[in-house]
């Protein structure tokens, strides 16, 4: 088991940015691959980004390249999500997860076998 905690969600103006973490414990983080997903209202959960295990690749959803990015401290077992220039249309709930293995598609919610509550983020225009 691999529990997860996000923070660092709030308010932020159209073009700000925000510093997303998430804290694990349980098993070995260094063991897992990591990713954010997010859900706005309404809609469904989508791919953010993530990262293999030792943080040597990291992967992007095509609308947030350039803009965000994922790191990991394997020392402090959290995984970040640093999101410049934040857009309206990027209010959601945010959330992290774990994946155990590099069996499928980094990209897909299904590969992720632990998820934390999430963290919401709110982009006012």
């Amino acid at each position: 088991q691999v529990q997860l905690v996000e923070s660092g969600g709030g308010l932020v103006q159209a073009g700000g940015s925000l510093r997303l973490s998430c804290a694990a414990s349980g098993r070995t983080f260094s063991n897992y691959g990591m990713g954010w997903f997010r859900q706005a209202p309404g809609k469904e959960r989508e791919f953010v980004a993530a990262i293999r295990q030792s943080g040597d690749s990291t992967y992007y959803a095509n609308s947030v390249k350039g803009r965000f990015t994922i790191s990991r401290d394997n020392a402090k077992n959290t995984v970040y999500l640093q999101m410049n220039s934040l857009k309206p249309d990027e209010t959601a709930v945010y959330y992290c997860a774990a994946r155990p293995d590099n069996v499928g598609s980094i990209y897909s919610a299904a590969r992720y076998g632990y998820w934390g509550q999430g963290t919401e983020v709110t982009v006012s225009s």
